[in-house]
């Protein structure tokens, strides 16, 4: 482990490298002062079942709030990435006043799927880049207690009668994930031969307590079968199966038997609630502040592809973004790639070549729940604490978006 740590420093300090270049600390630097989340919780029947969207997001304001270490008076804007309801704006002012932050802290909500929650995060840090603020909090809230994200009726003939891929991002999740199986040739043994490895990770992870650095305990309320209400305090992730084995997923029946046989309810990532925030602003802020640095934001990207096979959009962000900064994937130490479905994680590692030992350390979203809008933060949560632990330096995030797109961010752990 020494000598690796060594190496992983080394690469870092060549002279006019990009690594060396991403890794230099400039006062104008946007960086990280804290990055938190919730428990994620089994939706509709797990310990957030009856908590309501604007209480989750009170709860992971009001947690970051008292880790602040300075006064919430000068955090000047919260952007919330939330997927599946139209009124997360005005929950995410109520929620944000409710947690303690003064009434000249704005707030917004951002839906850009499930990369919602990288997206709030590059929001903030461009506003401070572009000077309109210094302080921002990204937060990333979903309860898919509440309800999901499918379309309530079809698109209007007008529009969907010009263009195929119009009406193909229509296509419900599972139906993408079918077509990814399909036209990439993925067998039901490798999906969930890497569903498996996901939950004994992730398994692993829990056991071994790894998860307690990134998690706040939250206290709320759940209805017992009896219908009376009991004050609960939850502090773990639910969606973890124990002992789950190969032999055991395979035994389950296609959750989309209408689309195809590939998919299942133990090789595609679980309705999950649960929320995350990390607190930005720039390096010469958090010195003047007396704060320590947890990581610097180096950058995020997003691409597009056709809307039947949106589940590989990682396979056209990652290279964008490293292209930008010059790097390649033997640069990256921790990479989280959202496991919307095994078919899309197994497809973008093999196709990019990532090294699986690198790929979701701590098991992805097949094992610990995708709650829409805030898998984005929640990667940069699990990424940097996987980092502090392994003294790695490098994470990058990537995630799959609904009607083809994917999006990437790259970030420096500094502890």
């Amino acid at each position: 482990m020494a000598s690796e740590r060594v190496t992983s420093i080394l690469k870092h300090l060549s002279p006019g490298s990009p690594l060396a270049s991403i890794t230099s600390k400039n006062p104008d630097d946007i960086v990280i002062t804290l990055a938190i989340r919730t428990p994620l919780c089994k939706g509709r029947k797990g310990g957030f079942k009856d908590t309501s969207l604007e209480y989750l997001m009170y709860a992971i304001l009001k947690a970051t709030r008292e880790r602040l270490g300075f006064s919430p008076d000068l955090v000047e804007d919260i952007c919330m990435g939330n997927v599946s309801d139209a009124k997360a704006a005005y929950k995410a002012r109520a929620a944000a006043l409710a947690a303690g932050f003064p009434n000249t802290t704005s707030a917004s909500s951002v839906n850009r799927f499930c990369s919602s929650g990288l997206k709030a995060t590059a929001d903030i840090a461009h506003q401070i880049i572009g000077g309109s603020i210094e302080i921002g909090i990204a937060v990333g809230s979903e309860s898919m207690s509440a309800g999901g994200d499918a379309l309530e009726k079809p698109f209007d003939e007008e529009v969907t009668k010009h263009s195929q891929e119009a009406v193909d991002c229509m296509q419900a999740m599972g139906w993408t994930s079918e077509n990814v199986a399909r036209d990439f040739g993925l067998s039901r043994r490798a999906l969930d031969e890497y569903a498996t490895e996901s939950f004994r990770r992730a398994e692993e992870a829990q056991k071994a307590g790894l998860f307690d650095d990134e998690i706040v305990p939250i206290t709320t309320k759940v209805k017992g079968p009896d219908g009376e209400l009991k004050t609960v305090t939850l502090s773990k992730d639910e969606g973890i199966r124990p002992g789950t084995t190969v032999e055991t997923l395979t035994k389950l029946r296609p959750a989309f038997p209408n689309w195809g046989p590939m998919t299942t309810g133990g090789n595609a990532s679980q309705i999950t609630d649960g929320a995350a925030a990390v607190v930005l602003m720039k390096r010469s802020k958090a010195i003047e502040l007396g704060l320590p640095v947890m990581a610097k934001y180096v950058g995020s990207t997003v691409a597009g592809l056709p809307p039947r096979i949106m589940g590989i959009g990682p396979t056209v962000a990652i290279p964008k973004l490293l292209k930008q900064y010059g790097l390649s994937l033997a640069d990256c130490d921790v990479i989280e790639v959202n496991e919307a479905f095994a078919t899309m994680a197994v497809y973008t590692r093999d196709f990019l070549k990532i090294d699986h030992a690198k790929m979701n350390p701590r098991g992805g979203a097949i094992a610990l729940g995708h709650p829409l809008g805030t898998t984005g933060a929640r990667q940069i949560v699990t990424g940097l604490s996987e980092c502090r632990r392994t003294g790695k330096k490098i994470l990058l995030t990537s995630m799959c978006i609904g009607t083809g797109m994917g999006m990437a961010g790259l970030f420096v752990n500094e502890q």
